[in-house]
């Protein structure tokens, strides 16, 4: 079938919109109509390099909802108009991480950044070329063929549109806050940085019953964001946080620090570990260059307060159970998503979104496609 798709052809340049030619779904794939996108930043550190493929070009995306409109052979979880997620991170089912519930490392997600189907041919092609998929779904096209396992089956009465926040976002932020920094009753927690993630990790701290959260962005249209999800203080900057958490903690500190920035560097690092007190866990969940390696930090109280530092993969999330919990939420009115939407775009405007969100325009922009 033909149809278009927002490909990257090098680093640094902008998302271009192609003819996209895919073919039929093989064994144990399937062919899914998208009805919407979402502009995460992680395909922003794509295009600039920061998370590269092992070749382009490569189309991206990786946060999306939609219906299944043709199932390959051997495809057993889901079938012809059934309404799925997609996850960025497969689910096997089978290896070691699966098997003791630790769906966000499946052995499979080794693939993400390598971009093609489970047998290591592609079923996209712009331009006469293969083209990779971003964590082999490609979500900046309203139709891809993806492998069963990089789709989660949900219930048809929730709206696509919103449904494809959970497939990144949503999910991840909300886990950052209830698995990786394991948020409780009366905590004070700091989420640092504001956007897709960041809001949403305040909403996780809230549904766990955290006392104060507190929002640390520079944009003041962030902070003013995040007090609809649940921020009960707003700062510009860590330094500007730190006396006033001294003191509404009474020199305890912060239970927790959940990094959402947009770019996780060596000083936010070191920002976060001071942040906390005695015992205090600082979950990272935003990506840092991969070739960044330097972190300044207070070891002396890592070690005296036991302090912990935790990378946090998709918030330590299992896409099967953890993307039908979030919109069982969503319908219960606990977890906003409709709030998340900033701005809503079409295909060929995929540029204009990510630049409202390197600007601090947007909290989640989405790529809404035609029925």
């Amino acid at each position: 079938m033909q149809t278009q798709a927002a490909v990257l052809w090098d680093y640094g340049r902008d998302w271009e919109i192609d003819e996209l030619t895919l073919d039929d779904p093989r064994e144990g794939e399937v062919l899914v109509r998208l009805a919407a996108s979402g502009l995460c930043h992680s395909d922003e550190h794509l295009r600039i390099g920061d998370l590269p493929m092992e070749a382009l070009p490569a189309i991206g995306g990786h946060e999306g909802a939609g219906v299944v409109e043709a199932v390959g052979p051997g495809v057993h979880s889901v079938a012809e108009g059934d309404h799925v997620v997609l996850s960025f991170i497969p689910v096997c089912g089978r290896c070691h991480w699966c098997a003791i519930g630790r769906e966000n490392l499946c052995d499979f997600g080794a693939g993400i950044q390598v971009g093609l189907q489970r047998d290591g041919t592609v079923r996209h092609h712009v331009r006469g070329q293969d083209a990779r998929l971003m964590c082999n779904i490609g979500t900046f096209s309203s139709h891809t063929v993806v492998h069963e396992d990089s789709v989660v089956k949900i219930d048809d009465d929730i709206p696509l549109e919103k449904a494809a926040l959970v497939g990144c976002g949503v999910t991840t932020g909300f886990g950052t806050a209830v698995y990786g920094a394991e948020v409780g009753a009366g905590d004070t927690v700091v989420v640092m940085g504001i956007g897709g993630v960041g809001a949403n990790a305040v909403q996780g701290a809230r549904v766990a019953g955290a006392s104060r959260i507190i929002a640390i962005d520079p944009s003041p249209f962030n902070r003013e964001q995040a007090g609809k999800f649940g921020a009960t203080h707003m700062f510009a900057s860590a330094e500007e946080a730190l006396e006033p958490i001294n003191e509404m903690t009474r020199g305890a500190m912060a239970n927790a620090t959940l990094v959402t920035v947009d770019v996780t560097t060596g000083k936010v690092i070191g920002d976060a570990v001071s942040l906390v007190g005695k015992g205090g866990k600082v979950a990272l969940t935003s990506l840092a260059p991969m070739d960044a390696t330097e972190v300044t930090m207070p070891i002396f109280e890592v070690v005296a307060y036991e302090k912990q530092i935790r990378g946090c993969l998709f918030g330590h999330s299992n896409p099967r159970s953890d993307i039908p919990k979030m919109l069982q939420l969503y319908r219960d009115g606990k977890v906003l998503l409709d709030e998340l939407i900033t701005s809503t775009y079409t295909l060929d405007q995929i540029n204009e979104g990510y630049e409202a969100m390197r600007t601090h325009k947007n909290i989640r922009g989405l790529i809404l496609y035609d029925d």
